[in-house]
């Protein structure tokens, strides 16, 4: 009676199996723990007390907003943030998972705090996240360790991927994108396990789903895996397509509280139009893409390509195989990516199938090829070490025969050394840039323990009338007038005041309309709400503008200057006297003339028709000429960090109450406490027509109300395909 055996199909490349799982699992994970300790110890700089020079001054304030709104009862993605571009539902159409998470940290060690050892930890930790998804996509030990140790060497030429100077002090604050980062390496494995095992169905599409709540484009990443993996996985074609439309469905409906609202409020959220045409939101040329890549410049820009090499190695042991395995799949994402990145600098319209392409900025999509690269050098990397080990072991044969065995440990620490000795040029390359964070950020603090000034201002502007602040912006002298290496209207958000000037910060109608403000039109400083204007102490040097007619000075010393505009508050009485109609995509341009105009400062206002509504009726019509604005505001309070602001007014002749805040549908007004008609007003701010005499006026945002049930969904749908996968894979159940 003969037995037969079943074949035995060897490990591709990379992948664990017997002759790769040799390596202890402690010293894989020894590779791991000393890229982290060297991390901690060379990026400690971080969690200094210091504001932020970028988009992290955004961030660490959506933090502590998020932890004033929990400590006090309400849900953050429900809220108005006041901050900037004239107030916003920020939580609604910005990636706000992180800042809820950490505000939630901020209850228990405070919010600031809280933001700066999460972007610590979440930086320094990340190889830990790499080996595991790693290992979850089936690469040995080795190939995991070595994926985990170039894992923070990356540097591109665009510098804002998966490379430590995009998370630097220094750099460009991309807080969101370094929590997804976490996410995505999971999700694309656990997306490649899904496709041949119906157990990870659940957790791919949970990964998926999270990935997109903590960063969009990161997000778009994570579903581009499940559309792509599947095709590569092992096993029978239409299963695998099964099971990924599964997956895909399931992640769907689990970050549909996240999808669901942007869709529904897709047309009142404002384009950055100043982007429109550039690299930043079109993406890079293909060829150009494609350059970087042979020349090494996305992952070992300005040095020797180390990691570079390894993905080449990787990339040639992937194409290689005779059966499809990770590797494989790893270069189509890789090469995946790099077309998205090409964008529509590339494809021009076409981009347009992407849902919500317009809100995309394509040449954040170059991480993807970064990640795929990692774990593609993780693999050439296993797979030089595996060829180096043989040789070392044949050379130490060769001694041994030679009655030299007491010298047959010297091929393996050749070996160990050449390798030590590879990553040579790519360690101190990074070391240079955390010491040089690392001084920067010891400047600032030096700076801003020297400038108490600031701190004073804001105690003063706080005690006087509401209003906001203007202290330039990223177009005119407002570079120049900084704390240290921040910009003072950067600086002023460290301090929580209501500020114009630090544009294209948010998704707020008027981010484009603040563009066109002009500081040298004393009419605009009213159309924005402008009360408090603060100026160099010396123009002549730092480049500030003479204040507007009317100021007054409140305070001044060695560093600044704060001049109010007491005619100037959050409210209104005005006239509408023309019209315009306008989209999100033309708000900005269809404005403009507008702000340039004496208008504002005649209290004069253009009746918006927006995304295709009529505009509302005129108070005024077109021609007429009256004597001053219809009305007068005694009386005022505005608390719009919780999203209210009261005005009593007195009008003789019929007239429009504004409020200076973004105009967004969620807006409600209640008139003598009745609701009446909310309308947009030039340039996108919130209006009610009111007749003649004495009347109260409410303006009140209420945020989206469907949160509860969207995330009930998200719960339920996890659960369900979880349990009902889990149960079909059991033993006898096909699986």
């Amino acid at each position: 009676m003969t037995t037969s055996k079943a074949p035995v199909t060897a490990p591709a490349p990379g992948e664990s199996g017997p002759d790769q799982g040799r390596i202890p699992a402690f010293l894989s994970w020894c590779m791991v723990a000393a890229t982290v300790a060297w991390s901690l110890r060379e990026l400690r700089a971080a969690v200094a007390a210091v504001a932020y020079p970028d988009d992290n001054s955004l961030h660490q304030q959506m933090v502590r907003f998020a932890t004033a709104q929990l400590r006090a009862g309400h849900d953050p993605l429900t809220t108005w943030f006041p901050y900037l571009g004239l107030g916003s539902p920020q939580f609604m159409h910005y990636q706000s998972a992180p800042a809820i998470l950490t505000g939630l940290a901020g209850l228990v060690i405070g919010p600031d705090a809280a933001f700066r050892w999460s972007e610590y930890l979440l930086w320094c930790l990340w190889p830990i996240a790499i080996y595991g998804a790693a290992r979850v996509f089936r690469l040995s030990r080795l190939a995991a360790g070595f994926a985990a140790v170039v894992a923070p060497l990356l540097h591109s030429a665009p510098a804002i991927g998966y490379e430590q100077h995009a998370y630097l002090w220094a750099g460009y604050g991309v807080w969101t994108q370094l929590w997804a980062s976490w996410t995505l390496p999971l999700a694309w494995a656990l997306t490649w396990r899904a496709a041949a095992d119906r157990r990870f169905i659940g957790p791919a599409a949970g990964l998926v789903a999270l990935t997109a709540a903590l960063h969009f484009e990161t997000g778009y990443l994570a579903f581009l895996g499940v559309l792509l993996l599947p095709l590569m996985a092992p096993g029978e074609l239409r299963s695998r397509l099964a099971r990924a439309a599964v997956t895909l469905l399931a992640a769907l409906l689990a970050c549909a509280w996240v999808v669901v609202p942007l869709l529904i409020y897709a047309r009142w959220a404002g384009l950055n139009q100043a982007l429109a045409g550039t690299p930043m939101r079109d993406g890079y040329p293909l060829p150009e893409l494609l350059s970087w890549l042979v020349r090494g410049d996305i992952f070992d820009q300005q040095r020797w390509p180390v990691v570079s090499l390894l993905v080449g190695a990787g990339l040639v042991a992937a194409v290689g195989w005779r059966r499809g395995g990770p590797g494989r799949a790893l270069a189509v994402l890789l090469g995946a990516s790099l077309l998205v990145a090409a964008g529509r600098a590339s494809f021009g319209g076409l981009v347009s199938v992407i849902p919500g392409s317009q809100d995309l900025f394509f040449r954040r999509f170059l991480m993807g090829a970064q990640l795929a690269g990692i774990f593609l050098a993780g693999l050439g990397a296993a797979e030089l070490a595996g060829h180096a080990a043989r040789l070392a072991a044949t050379a130490a044969g060769w001694l041994r025969r030679r009655d030299l065995g007491w010298l047959s440990w010297a091929p393996a620490a050749v070996a160990v050394a050449a390798g030590a000795i590879y990553l040579v040029p790519a360690w101190p390359s990074t070391a240079d840039l955390a010491s040089a964070n690392a001084a920067d950020v010891g400047f600032q603090q030096l700076a801003q323990a020297d400038e108490p000034q600031v701190a004073a201002a804001a105690a003063v502007i706080r005690r006087h009338g509401p209003g906001r602040v203007y202290a330039g912006s990223p177009s005119n002298w407002g570079q120049n007038f900084r704390v240290g290496f921040v910009p003072m209207y950067a600086y002023l958000e460290s301090l929580d005041l209501d500020e114009v000037g630090y544009t294209l910060r948010t998704a707020s109608l008027m981010t484009q309309p603040e563009d066109h403000f002009d500081p040298g039109n004393a009419a605009d400083y009213a159309v924005f709400g402008i009360r408090y204007l603060m100026l160099p102490a010396l123009p002549a040097v730092r480049g500030g503008p003479a204040p507007p007619p009317g100021a007054v000075l409140l305070l001044r010393d060695r560093l600044l200057r704060v001049y109010e505009l007491p005619a100037n508050s959050y409210f209104r009485v005005a006239d509408t006297t023309g019209s315009i109609t306008a989209s999100r995509a033309s708000l900005g341009r269809r404005t403009a003339a507008y702000l340039r105009s004496a208008a504002p400062g005649e209290d004069h206002y253009l009746a918006v028709g927006y995304a295709g509504a009529r505009p509302a009726p005129l108070t005024l019509p077109p021609g007429a000429r009256v004597a001053g604005p219809p009305g007068t505001v005694l009386a005022e309070h505005a608390d719009l960090a919780r999203g209210r602001a009261t005005a009593v007014v007195r009008l003789r002749r019929p007239g429009v109450v504004v409020l200076s805040a973004s105009f967004d549908p969620g807006w409600r007004v209640l008139l003598d406490g009745r609701p009446a008609v909310v309308q947009m007003v030039s340039p996108a701010l919130v209006a009610v027509r009111v007749r003649p005499g004495r009347h109260t006026v409410l303006f009140q945002y209420v945020g989206f109300g469907g949160y509860p049930w969207l995330l009930l969904l998200a719960v339920v749908s996890l659960l369900a395909v979880t349990v009902l996968t889990i149960v079909k894979a059991q033993p006898g159940n096909g699986e």
